[in-house]
């Protein structure tokens, strides 16, 4: 019975490795994410140490990149500091970390013009539907995209909190 039940063990430790290989909840341990830096022209994202650049990635944005986000449904991608605020890890791009836009004067701005500044702006992967589909480029309503894989990553070493610059 001692040996059936070591074997039986054993194959439950397989099965559960073999599980987690194909995981999108990954782990990371190294150096903390202290600020993400987005170059829009560039179509470039950067997770940072303090000053040292950790991971960089090719994005895309809203399907209206140039400018920042002034109203719902503008297809722009915000430009300024925000912070991640909620992650999502049912979300319908993969995996998505939330950005805190809109803040206080893109509210006031928007009210201004008596319109709504939109909202739900993420960090995501690609559309649960189509994941390895081609997007256009710049196809989302205003979010940052990268690949699934990268997005397993960066959801992994990115704590809520985490500054966030948005540069044009």
């Amino acid at each position: 019975m001692g040996m059936r039940l070591v074997k039986l063990f054993a194959a439950a430790l397989v099965v559960i490795g073999l599980a987690s290989c194909g995981s999108k909840f990954k782990t990371y341990n190294g150096p903390e994410v202290t600020q993400i830096v987005v170059n829009k022209g560039a179509r470039k994202m950067y997770l940072l140490h303090n000053d040292k650049i950790l991971k960089d990635y090719d994005i895309e944005l809203g399907f209206t990149a140039t400018g920042h986000k002034t109203q719902e449904g503008d297809g722009k991608t915000p430009e300024g500091t925000y912070f991640i605020d909620r992650r999502n890890p049912n979300s319908s791009f993969h995996l998505s970390l939330g950005i805190s836009y809109p803040n206080e004067a893109d509210v006031a701005q928007a009210r201004a013009r008596g319109v709504s500044p939109g909202g739900d702006i993420f960090i995501h992967g690609r559309p649960n539907d189509n994941p390895r589909g081609k997007q256009s480029p710049d196809w989302t309503a205003g979010c940052i995209s990268v690949t699934n894989r990268q997005m397993e990553m960066i959801y992994a070493m990115v704590k809520d909190g985490t500054q966030i610059t948005i540069n044009p």
